[in-house]
């Protein structure tokens, strides 16, 4: 009699595809780092990632996805820590705070790396411009859920949209040369300059 064997429990084929997700991942970004996006193939990092070519394409259209995919995730992991605001924190607030503590778990050398790998690549370049516009969909829609009023909508989009500029801006810094702050101190001095425009505006609009 033959016996059964027992199918893999859910919990191990998502840990061997999360594996596997990451050997590709890892394979990508260390030849693109050693010869550049335009100069690697989708075998070589197939060959890197002990898969075969069949298998890449289980997990990836195309090797820019394998860049754009880090970034996909960072729009919601801020979306997630503003639905957690308190009752009493302003939105401005509640973003600036989300959005550094999702910072924090990505090593700020990746970042840097990552940034310049896609600025290499005209087409991996405007894909991630496009990227950007979900991620202020995705917070925008986290605000809104977090303060419900529809007459609190235009001011909440212009947060979302202010909160990735940050990000951007932060990034961007960080790989210039001669750079010496961190990304979180990047990332504070963007929100206190947006912080303090927004008390000058403020100020000024009610003196005129």
């Amino acid at each position: 009699m033959i016996e059964k064997v027992a199918a893999p429990s859910p919990g191990l084929r998502e840990r061997k595809r999360q594996e596997t997700l990451r050997k590709i991942t890892d394979a990508g970004i260390s030849l693109f780092i050693d010869k550049g996006i335009d100069a690697t193939t989708l075998d070589e990092i197939a060959a890197k990632a002990g898969i075969s070519r069949r298998t890449f394409f289980h997990y990836f259209k195309s090797k820019d996805d394998i860049l754009l995919s880090l970034q996909q995730g960072m729009g919601e992991m801020i979306a997630v820590r503003v639905r957690r605001a308190g009752d009493r924190v302003s939105p401005i607030d509640a973003i600036r705070t989300a959005v550094i503590a999702a910072c924090v778990e990505v090593p700020a050398d990746d970042m840097v790396a990552i940034d310049r790998l896609m600025r290499s690549s005209p087409a991996v370049q405007a894909r991630k411009q496009a990227s950007y516009v979900e991620h202020e969909r995705t917070l925008f829609d986290a605000l809104r859920e977090r303060w419900p009023n529809p007459a609190r909508e235009m001011a909440l989009r212009l947060i979302a949209m202010l909160a990735i500029g940050a990000i951007r801006l932060a990034t961007e810094a960080l790989g210039v040369e001669g750079e010496r702050r961190t990304l979180i101190e990047l990332m504070e001095t963007a929100f206190d300059a947006l912080s303090d425009e927004l008390l000058e505006a403020g100020t000024n609009g009610r003196t005129a």
